[in-house]
C-alpha cells in the first residue's frame, strides 16, 4: 500500500478521482482532490473533493444528502490518478441522475454486455414510451395486479422445473422470473441499487443453526 506522499498531484495541487459504484461498477463522476480533501476522504470514509469552480473543499452530499461511502481508493501505475470505489446514497450527479455520464457520443457495433442495470433501464424506457406490440408494454398497461400475478406464476414454474431436476428448464424459468420481478421493480420505482444494498447488508455469516426437535 502506498502513501499520499507517493502520489503525483498536478501543478495546481490536484489529482483526478474517478468515482465508481462498488456495486454496479458504473462510473459515477470525475472529480478532483487536493491533498487536504484526500486526507479528509480517508479519515471520514466518505468522498471529499476540491471544487475547481468554487475554489473550496466539497464534501459530496453535504447539502443534497447524496453521500458516497468509500470502499477503497486505488492509484494508477503512474500514481497521478485515482479510482475511488463507493457505496452511494442517492444520485451521483447534481442533475439528479445516477451517474454524470449519460450523453452518448459514439456507439460501436459490439453489443453492450448484459447487466441488471441495463435491463432495468430498458424496462424503464418501455414504461415511459409504451411501444405498441411490446409484452412489457402490456404488463405496464395492465398494472400492478397483473404483474404480481405473473411473478407468482413464474415462481411456481421455477419450483416445478427445480423439483423435476431439469437444469436447463430451471435456468429458463429463473430468467422468466427475474424478468417479471424487474418489471415489478420498475412499476414500484425500486432501483437495482436498493436490492443490491439490501443483499449487501445481509453479507454476514450466520452461525446460528435451527435445531429440529427430536421425538423419542
Amino acid at each position: 500500500m502506498i502513501t499520499i506522499d507517493e502520489l503525483k498531484f498536478n501543478g495546481h495541487g490536484l489529482i483526478p478521482a474517478i468515482v465508481v459504484d462498488a456495486q454496479s461498477k458504473k462510473v459515477l463522476t470525475l472529480a478532483y482532490m487536493n491533498r487536504e480533501s484526500l486526507e479528509i476522504s480517508m479519515r471520514e470514509g466518505r468522498t471529499c473533493f476540491w471544487s475547481r469552480s468554487r475554489k473550496e473543499l466539497w464534501r459530496k452530499g453535504e447539502t443534497s444528502g447524496n453521500v458516497q461511502h468509500i470502499v477503497d481508493i486505488t492509484a494508477d501505475c503512474d500514481r497521478d490518478a485515482l479510482v475511488v470505489r463507493v457505496d452511494k446514497e442517492g444520485p451521483a450527479c447534481h442533475l439528479g441522475t445516477d451517474s454524470c455520464f449519460n450523453d452518448s457520443v459514439y456507439e460501436g457495433d459490439r453489443p453492450a454486455p448484459f447487466s441488471m442495470e441495463g435491463l432495468y433501464r430498458l424496462l424503464q424506457g418501455r414504461k415511459d414510451a409504451l411501444p405498441e406490440g411490446s409484452y412489457t408494454t402490456y404488463l405496464f398497461q395492465k398494472g400492478l395486479d397483473k404483474i404480481l400475478k405473473k411473478v407468482g406464476e413464474e415462481s411456481t414454474e421455477v419450483i416445478i422445473a427445480g423439483k423435476a431436476g431439469d437444469r436447463a428448464e430451471t435456468v429458463y424459468e429463473i430468467a422468466d422470473l427475474m424478468y417479471h420481478v424487474m418489471v415489478l421493480m420498475v412499476e414500484m420505482g425500486i432501483p437495482v441499487e436498493d436490492v443490491t444494498a439490501e443483499l449487501a447488508s445481509r453479507h454476514v455469516i450466520d452461525h446460528k443453526v435451527k435445531q429440529e426437535k427430536m421425538t423419542p
